[in-house]
């Protein structure tokens, strides 16, 4: 089997000969494919590094005081100052599987932590015969003065089930909401994708459970279906952010081309590996095509990839005009793309930090209405995004 992340940079070097020639890569050729959103004018940036030496960040979450929260894949978790020092790694932390994609992954504060100290820490479980499967844990979160910490009370609140033995698509945002629910993305494993369109089981899914661990009282609720899943139908949705309607938002890893952006609703089927805008990494085709009834289309998508990683809706006074935009990090692609959206449509696109060269791996709005991104490198960064 061909390493999917070797593949991944293989393919955006496919993608630029394939678009300096002319040709699509990835979905079936139609006027839709080859339609991308009109440029949108381009936004003056100060860049600054406000952090460094993280290895491989992966989530990003601000306490109520301006420290931030870090995971890196290695398994563990850091709490940076206002200033920029790393913090020790924060005891308590699970052991992860720490291997190709898997790790020590999202990270979220509860609604009401500035009086419970609640965090939920999603990572790659081992489990019993080589196995593993995407866990969220719920854990309070005791801050030392000296700016260290220690997760107590551990509890697992939720486990992906049937496990694997890959190291791929763990999935693994996780979303709280105002209600106490918790959403959380969950991929297809890359070698269990036919299972994406299983509702009883987790694998291709996004579930939504209440803080303990129990389902949603409205979930779809439907016989065939695990009491968990809201949603069926996902590759590898790694990006996840609620507007201000309180409606979810994702962006899922298609194949080679078919990256999509997602508004997801409560028993919708979106279609992997049934329909996909992108072709499999020997250039088959998968699935019957772009479209079926009863499945859903993004509302838009990539086409060559630029494998989506970490979302944040804008919604600060900091950028002007950017209210309502959505930011996808991009890996491959190696930009934040910034999505103008008009009555739920994408009517325009900007690539930040499109010179850098950096993979973008999470992205957060601050409370200083500032941008924060991750970087996914071996010396990882957080960066500062404000007007220039």
């Amino acid at each position: 089997m061909l390493n999917p992340m070797k593949i991944t940079r293989l393919r955006a070097l496919l993608a630029t000969v394939g678009l300096g020639l002319g040709l699509s890569l990835g979905g079936d050729v139609n006027a839709r494919d080859l339609t991308k959103a009109p440029t949108a004018a381009p936004t003056p940036l100060k860049v600054e590094t406000v952090a460094k030496q993280l290895e491989h960040p992966w989530g990003l979450q601000f306490l109520p005081d301006g420290r931030m929260l870090v995971t890196e894949r290695p398994g563990r978790l850091r709490i940076i100052a206002t200033n920029g020092r790393l913090s020790p790694p924060v005891s308590g932390v699970p052991s992860v599987v720490a291997r190709q994609q898997g790790g020590l992954l999202d990270i979220a504060l509860a609604p009401d932590f500035a009086t419970s100290g609640i965090v939920y820490l999603g990572y790659s479980e081992p489990r019993e015969g080589g196995r593993n499967g995407t866990t969220v844990m719920r854990a309070k979160l005791e801050l030392d003065p000296d700016g260290g910490g220690r997760l107590t009370g551990s509890t697992v609140i939720f486990r992906q089930q049937p496990s694997s033995t890959g190291g791929y698509h763990f999935g693994c945002r996780i979303v709280p909401n105002a209600d106490g629910s918790i959403f959380i993305t969950l991929g297809d494993r890359y070698s269990l994708r036919e299972e994406a369109q299983n509702p009883a089981n987790h694998i291709g899914k996004i579930v939504r459970i209440m803080g303990d661990g129990k389902p949603f009282s409205g979930n779809p609720k439907r016989p065939d279906w695990a009491a968990e899943v809201w949603s069926i139908g996902h590759r590898n949705t790694q990006g996840a952010a609620l507007d201000a309607s309180g409606t979810l938002w994702t962006t899922e890893h298609g194949a080679m081309g078919g990256d999509e952006l997602n508004r997801v609703e409560a028993g919708k089927n979106y279609g992997w590996p049934v329909i996909t805008h992108g072709r499999d990494y020997d250039g088959t085709k998968i699935g019957i095509g772009t479209e079926k009834d009863g499945m859903e289309q993004p509302v838009y998508f990539w086409n060559p990839s630029i494998a989506t990683s970490g979302l944040a809706i804008y919604n600060g006074a900091l950028f002007a005009g950017w209210k309502g935009n959505i930011l996808a990090g991009g890996l491959a692609g190696a930009h934040v793309a910034r999505l103008v959206m008009k009555d739920g449509a994408v009517v325009g696109e900007e690539k930040l930090l499109a010179d850098r060269g950096w993979r973008i791996r999470d992205v957060r709005e601050g409370p200083d209405g500032a941008v924060y991104v991750l970087t996914d490198e071996p010396n990882g960064a957080i960066v500062r995004l404000t007007p220039g």
